[in-house]
């Protein structure tokens, strides 16, 4: 079905724009969203961006507040920080030592002036799973909006927005077994009608003269040119895979791979692990004074898969006072024999660097 999708009336663009837009309303059903609150963008960056230029630029001046958290992906802080020059001011929420949020912080940060607060669902390195509901009706009880960084949430269990309450809800579809180069925004549909628009083309039209344009409502609008309707497609099949499963099981799976393995990585000696003990899916440590890469090659060897470095959270790195970590991520795939692999070759590593 390769022809382009609401352009023509022939069979061919006809079926790709029945999958597409089928694609669409599967997801919305996903995350209890409406059709037209489901914009499709490359990634959880973009659709951040869509806020930022669509909603923040248009509507926060200077002396307004944004409030954030230190264990934000640079995706969730760097596009709020071009707000700076406007005289936007940044806050960020600390963390505790076990890697929870400071609640009482947060609540004390909020002033008449917070117009935004944005933070992630779940930590992409300590895997904290944030009380957004409890956060969700803090801002709003304030007069902020609010804006969830779903892309560790949305593949792991099951997300609400609804019930979340939240204004904005950002995700990613390679992380939720589907392709890369397609995400989602969720906007509330009064919001999105309000929005400008982040970038200007075709197929948004309604009608064009050569000195004027009025636009289709939401989500079309927020949608210049071809659009990427084979990876759309692609993440509605997904989608109904997770559902096949079930996402109350896909959490289920996660917490106990993921409890199985603290469990194991805790008998290691001189392996530190960063994070609470109830955590969604992944497991960030360090073993010793290895480094991260160095600690991820040896793994590798074994046929292992893991990341190392920052994790695009530099930051949240600075507060935990390294430069580094590794990190290894579960999901629905994973066994409890995998993570027995992964102990008994980090095991290997401390032998071959005589730890």
């Amino acid at each position: 079905h390769n022809a382009n999708v609401h352009r023509a009336v022939h069979t061919l663009s006809q079926e790709a724009t029945e999958l597409y837009d089928g694609a669409r309303e599967k997801i919305a059903r996903f995350v209890n969203a409406d059709f037209n609150e489901i914009i499709f963008v490359k990634n959880a960056t973009e659709a951040i961006n869509v806020v930022l230029f669509g909603w923040a630029m248009k509507n926060l001046k200077a002396g307004d507040e944004i409030i954030s958290t230190v264990m934000e992906h640079h995706s969730n802080i760097v596009p709020w920080q071009s707000l700076q020059k406007k005289g936007v001011k940044l806050k960020f929420v600390d963390i505790d030592e076990d890697g929870n949020l400071n609640m009482e912080q947060f609540e004390n940060l909020l002033t008449n002036k917070t117009k935004l607060v944005t933070f992630t669902h779940v930590s992409n390195v300590l895997g904290t799973i944030n009380p957004v509901k409890k956060i969700t009706q803090m801002a709003h009880d304030n007069g902020s909006l609010v804006l969830i960084d779903g892309a560790q949430s949305v593949p792991h269990m099951p997300v609400d927005v609804r019930d979340i309450g939240c204004d904005f809800l950002v995700f990613s579809g390679h992380k939720m077994l589907g392709p890369a180069g397609i995400g989602c925004l969720y906007g509330r549909q009064d919001i999105l009608e309000e929005m400008d628009l982040f970038m200007l083309g075709s197929d948004m039209i309604k009608e064009v003269k050569l000195h004027e344009t009025t636009f289709r409502e939401s989500p079309w609008k927020f949608e210049p040119g071809t659009p990427n309707f084979a990876d759309a497609f692609a993440l509605g099949i997904a989608v109904d895979y997770l559902n096949s499963i079930g996402m109350k099981n896909v959490q289920s799976h996660g917490q106990e791979i993921v409890q199985y393995a603290l469990e194991k990585m805790q008998e290691i000696e001189n392996l530190i692990i960063y994070g609470p003990k109830e955590r969604s899916g992944v497991i960030s440590f360090n073993v010793g004074d290895i480094h991260s890469h160095d600690v991820s090659s040896l793994l590798d060897e074994d046929g292992i898969a893991v990341r190392s470095g920052h994790h695009c959270a530099q930051p949240l790195m600075a507060r935990l006072g390294i430069g580094s970590a590794t990190r290894a991520s579960f999901y629905v795939y994973n066994t409890k024999r995998e993570v027995d692999a992964l102990v008994s070759s980090l095991e290997r590593a401390k032998k071959v660097f005589k730890l």
